[in-house]
């Protein structure tokens, strides 16, 4: 790498609209995060049943069927930054309302209700942040603008679970009432510092010319998506590999019942992942563009899938820790790969739409995926009169298997990821 590519990789950062997003975005997932981690912990210790915890997930992914399209609309319609900035003011109502749900031990379903208004508004936030990115760099720096939003994502992962499982395990010691209701009062507050920051990046609305919101309309996202073989492809392998390896929605059963760890050991088995993700933001973004990036999307993928069966078999909380950072690794380079190609392969005038169609495909996923594998967990565990630590190996071991399958199978349906070379298009 020469001494040109070498600077180029902070040169984006002296963007400022960009600095402020990157700002608002930690911030934002720093809060999520917690919030999420402490949802987790709550849920299982009330119920201490991994269906119940399955449905966290569930719940949080219906949104995304009934709202994917009118977010996709929306986003292609109306102002980008104005529905994010509102989408995550009520994300932060949702948190005010859960502090008090957790608070004064209300009914386990009135939790439930929160995570269904949360998961409604991300997904218009979703859909509109997606799409705003795109305007706020230029076009040879997107690669490594979206490597340095993952980065951040990532780091807020990693501070977020840790600081909230210890947050959490020192409010059991002196107020347990309050245990999980002080983190979601802390997602409150990011949201409105996030509202703050975009507030005032200088991103000029141009409005677009207002389409009725028709089926037609409404369904250009998956006509676009479906008609470009490479952006179907990627998103077909993201989705089935986060499906099938969602081990991270069994850390609670791992933690507690395998591992014999408490809520603080439980946010830094959450915060490998990530941490292994920062680890691989630093890396890319000192090397030059990726030059057969089709082929280190299907490798990265292999590599998720052998490591999420290291982890299912782990009995030695630092091993599981290292098969975790292994993922968070390995997964960084997917998510660069997949989300640099959906934005740079379509026109601003539908990367609202398709930008929807992606979150509803890794969304669902992710959501789907949590709710499987402890499903899995359950049937394979106390379902068939095995313990929950039998169900729960067979749920990661399987999964990870699967990824794997998953992979060959895209590889062989589309050749053209294997063949795609540079990864900025040069």
């Amino acid at each position: 790498m020469n001494a040109a590519e070498s600077s180029d990789a902070y040169a984006v950062l002296r963007n400022r609209d960009f600095v402020r997003y990157l700002l608002g975005r930690l911030v934002a997932v720093l809060g999520q995060q917690m919030f999420t981690m402490a949802v987790s912990w709550e849920i299982y210790d009330r119920t201490n049943s991994a269906l119940m915890l399955g449905f966290v997930g569930l719940t949080q992914m219906i949104p995304m069927f009934v709202f994917t399209l009118p977010a996709g609309h929306v986003a292609d319609t109306f102002n980008r930054k104005r529905v994010i900035v509102l989408m995550t003011v009520v994300v932060g109502v949702a948190s005010l309302g859960l502090a008090a749900v957790s608070a004064l031990r209300w009914p386990v379903g009135w939790i439930f209700v929160c995570l269904f208004v949360t998961g409604s508004a991300r997904t218009f936030m979703w859909a509109a942040s997606a799409a705003f990115l795109p305007a706020l760099v230029e076009r040879q720096e997107f690669p490594r603008a979206v490597n340095w939003s993952s980065g951040v994502f990532q780091l807020a992962c990693i501070v977020g679970p840790s600081s909230a499982g210890a947050l959490i395990a020192l409010m059991l010691k002196h107020q347990p009432a309050f245990a999980t209701a002080g983190v979601y009062l802390l997602n409150a507050l990011a949201a409105l510092i996030f509202c703050l920051l975009i507030g005032g990046v200088r991103w000029h609305y141009t409005a677009a010319a207002k389409e009725p919101m028709t089926l037609r309309t409404l369904l250009t996202g998956f006509q676009f998506v479906f008609a470009s073989k490479i952006i179907l492809g990627i998103i077909t392998l993201d989705m089935f590999a986060v499906f099938l390896g969602g081990a991270t929605a069994l850390l609670p059963i791992y933690a507690r019942d395998i591992l014999r760890a408490g809520p603080d050991r439980l946010g830094l088995l959450v915060a490998a992942m990530p941490l292994g993700a920062v680890l691989c933001t630093f890396v890319l973004n000192h090397r030059p563009p990726l030059q057969k990036a089709g082929r280190a999307l299907l490798w990265s993928v292999v590599a998720f899938g052998l490591a999420t069966i290291g982890f299912g078999f782990s009995t030695w909380f630092w091993l599981s820790f290292a098969m975790l950072f292994t993922c968070g690794a390995v997964d960084n380079v997917s998510v660069v790969v997949r989300h640099t190609l959906v934005q740079m392969l379509t026109p601003d005038d539908k990367r609202g739409r398709v930008s929807a169609v992606n979150n509803l495909f890794i969304g669902t996923s992710n959501e789907l995926g949590g709710f499987e594998s402890n499903f899995v967990a359950h049937l394979f565990g106390p379902a068939l009169g095995h313990t929950i630590v039998t169900g729960a190996v067979v749920s990661a071991v399987s999964g990870g298997v699967g990824t794997i399958v998953v992979v060959i199978g895209v590889a062989l349906i589309w050749p053209e990821i294997r063949k795609y070379g540079r990864l900025d298009g040069r």
